[in-house]
């Protein structure tokens, strides 16, 4: 299976055979708007207009639908043989993505400025940000990059014009390149939902086919929703602080051994932080009930605990779960933007082992 499947099928099914009459048409309004615009130089740099986190997708024919992708957000500006990937705090990512820059090159386009996001995809189309992070580890991940919008057009700025109209063209403009298109997802939103999570991505963007792109801005016109990945934890632990609680330590059962996923800050107010104290008051006891700890492999994410933070912990009877909410499991095993959904009280702690 090509790498670029996992992603692009969840753009396949559902296509209309009247599509590529549409696009046409589209096309054609596209090229008459650019004709009648203003010609301008071409940007040094255009801050990344992003969308809002929602917890449901708005429906109807004046939203589209793309997969939201696991990596991190840039733009191509290419002048002649001359190109640059800036990051969306406009660092120059060129030097990293060496393969990117070599497709951005064979772009069929004197000018350009696209917006796209850089991913690092296994052999099977899945993205990983830890694959996109320490590369080094993960020989086998490919990175690519998908672009999703064409800015700024030989001479002509388009953010003024209506999305659809933007994207029109962009088939045109990267093919034979090596760059890939983040596709329109066809069906309803819960349709759009049950693919994406079957296929196990990150999540789902929706934005308004006629929005125009509001550099720098946080609009309402884009919005995303996350369907990251979820199941229960054993808690072993957990740091003291305000209400508590600052953090849980979380792990899962493993040859009838309890194994160390991570520390869960994030998913708490206040009020929640007191509830799950109270509970766990009662099973507090002296001695670590994970296997692996301490383990001296902290991460960025600041996954691990060393043997100097051990004694910050305050541990417990591993008896209760926690839903837990996550992006990843990190090339050390532990969790990555974990947050806490609630305790479960329903199931065993024993019978938590890992999902994969």
């Amino acid at each position: 299976m090509e790498s670029r499947d996992r992603i692009e099928e969840a753009a396949r099914a559902g296509r209309q055979e009247n599509e590529r009459q549409n696009e046409t048409q589209t096309r054609d309004r596209t090229t008459a708007a650019v004709n009648h615009s203003t010609r301008a130089s071409l940007p040094r740099f255009i801050k990344p207009m992003t969308a809002t986190l929602v917890q449901t997708l708005p429906e109807g024919p004046a939203w589209m639908y793309e997969v939201k992708l696991d990596g991190y957000r840039a733009l191509i500006l290419k002048s002649g043989s001359h190109v640059q990937i800036r990051s969306r705090n406009d660092k120059n990512l060129s030097g990293a993505y060496a393969g990117v820059d070599t497709a951005a090159k064979r772009i069929n386009a004197h000018s350009v400025v696209l917006d796209g996001e850089v991913v690092a995809i296994d052999p099977e189309g899945h993205p990983s940000f830890q694959a996109l992070q320490h590369r080094a580890a993960h020989p086998r991940h490919s990175i690519v990059y998908y672009t999703f919008d064409v800015l700024h057009l030989d001479g002509v700025d388009l953010t003024r014009l209506p999305l659809e109209q933007r994207r029109a063209d962009l088939q045109r403009i990267v093919k034979g390149s090596g760059l890939r298109i983040s596709q329109e997802l066809p069906g309803t939103a819960q349709q759009v939902i049950a693919a994406v999570q079957r296929l196990g991505l990150e999540g789902v963007i929706a934005k308004r086919r006629d929005s125009r792109y509001d550099a720098g801005q946080r609009s309402g016109a884009w919005v995303k929703l996350k369907l990251d990945k979820q199941q229960e934890f054993v808690i072993g632990g957990y740091r003291p602080g305000n209400h508590g609680i600052d953090a849980l330590i979380v792990g899962y059962q493993e040859d009838k051994q309890l194994r160390y996923a991570g520390k869960v800050r994030a998913g708490f107010t206040p009020h929640v932080r007191r509830e799950v104290f109270d509970v766990l008051k009662p099973l507090h006891t002296a001695r670590c009930p994970f296997i692996d700890l301490p383990n001296s492999k902290t991460s960025r994410w600041g996954a691990g605990i060393t043997a100097d933070e051990m004694d910050e912990m305050q541990w417990v009877t591993p008896k209760l779960l926690a839903q837990i909410r996550f992006v990843e499991f990190t090339a050390e095993g532990h969790l990555r933007h974990a947050a806490f959904l609630g305790l479960r009280i329903d199931k065993n702690a024993k019978d938590a082992v890992r999902e994969r």
